[in-house]
């Protein structure tokens, strides 16, 4: 089982193709028009082997790496968290005013007052914002002193 990590930002079909004697995996326009990369920018890519039971045609792999936005492309993804939601996370550092700092899919970010790195408590999400979330402890493993 490949583990995929919470900082995954894209994830589509390609075909490696030999063009001018370099090798070039085109990456689909839905995946600049959504945010998901920036041209330009630089990004680790990971490659894996296509199960051989599976074949697709190129109208396939065109439906599959380009869908029908169901959202206007200029709006970014919702928070991943709602408001009221409980979730168990792990605190993974500090930030400047002292808080924990978890994150949680795509990275996304849930401050946590009075949390240190290596916590795991239990939250209770309060606010939610785009880019980031606020949370309290409702539950703590660490041991009462």
């Amino acid at each position: 089982m490949v583990e995929i990590p919470d900082s995954l930002q894209s994830l589509f079909s390609a075909t490696v193709e030999l063009r001018d004697g370099s090798y070039v995996i085109e990456i689909p326009k839905g995946e600049i028009d959504h945010n998901a990369i920036s041209p330009s920018e630089t990004y680790r890519v990971g490659v894996l082997e296509q199960d051989e039971s599976v074949t697709e045609t190129d109208s396939d792999r065109r439906t599959e790496s380009r869908p029908e936005p169901t959202e206007p492309a200029s709006k970014p993804p919702a928070p991943p968290v709602d408001e009221g939601e409980i979730r168990d996370v792990t605190i993974e550092s500090v930030g400047d005013q002292g808080d924990g700092i978890a994150k949680v899919e795509r990275g996304y970010v849930v401050i946590v007052p009075g949390a240190e790195p290596g916590d795991e408590p239990t939250v209770e999400i309060e606010e939610v914002q785009q880019n980031v979330a606020f949370a309290s402890v409702i539950d703590s493993d660490t041991p009462a002193l």
